[in-house]
């Protein structure tokens, strides 16, 4: 397993470069919102179609939800761009024995109220149009192993280009609650009951 490195000061000098690239590439980011609870750290769970997902969720951690941004990632991804590391990046093998090692890890993180952790239970790159999201069961493990306060958040993304060149991305928030009356097949049914009504929402997004 890579544990994360973060440093406070490259991570703020990369972030006025991340908001460079996102206005450069897209036409506008927009997300509702949600409740965030105080004195709690955030399991921040996303669905998962693009290389920019990452990116995304540390621009919305940093302009939104104000926590220390980490996030775990595939093993063979952040080897190869072990930058990532830099600024808060861990990794997982789901192949390997270490996995349980990542999960406890991720959970270690999410013992300080000031971090954010955010994982893609999908567990791999999954069409944006998909009308279910998959759960995986790592996502309880983590769960149930922070000591501490943490909310659980969801978000679904979409893409829509409309009348501009660029694309715009719409981000629809879900309040799971928290560790401590997290139950693994009511976040499972809550989330999927959110992404399809958010599936439904945005046909009818201003824009």
């Amino acid at each position: 397993m890579i544990p994360q490195r973060r440093n406070a000061f490259i991570h703020k000098l990369f972030m006025p470069y991340l908001a460079y690239r996102l206005r450069k590439s897209f036409n506008v980011l927009k997300h509702d919102e949600v409740e965030i609870m105080p004195g709690h750290s955030i399991l921040l769970l996303c669905n998962h179609f693009s290389w920019w997902d990452g990116f995304w969720a540390g621009q919305l951690t940093h302009t939104y939800l104000h926590k220390d941004f980490y996030i775990m990632m595939q093993e063979d991804h952040i080897k190869k761009r072990m930058f990532f590391n830099l600024l808060g990046g861990f990794s997982i093998n789901r192949e390997s024995k270490e996995v349980i090692q990542s999960l406890q890890y991720a959970a270690n993180l999410l013992e300080n109220p000031n971090n954010l952790v955010t994982v893609f239970p999908q567990g791999a790159l999954v069409s944006n149009h998909a009308e279910e999201i998959n759960i995986e069961r790592g996502v309880g493990y983590i769960v149930k192993k922070i000591k501490g306060n943490c909310q659980i958040i969801y978000y679904s993304a979409f893409i829509e280009y409309f009348e501009s060149l660029k694309p715009s991305v719409y981000f629809h928030f879900l309040n799971c609650g928290t560790n401590h009356n997290f139950d693994y097949e009511s976040v499972k049914a809550l989330i999927n009951e959110h992404h399809k009504k958010a599936l439904k929402k945005q046909i009818d997004v201003e824009h």
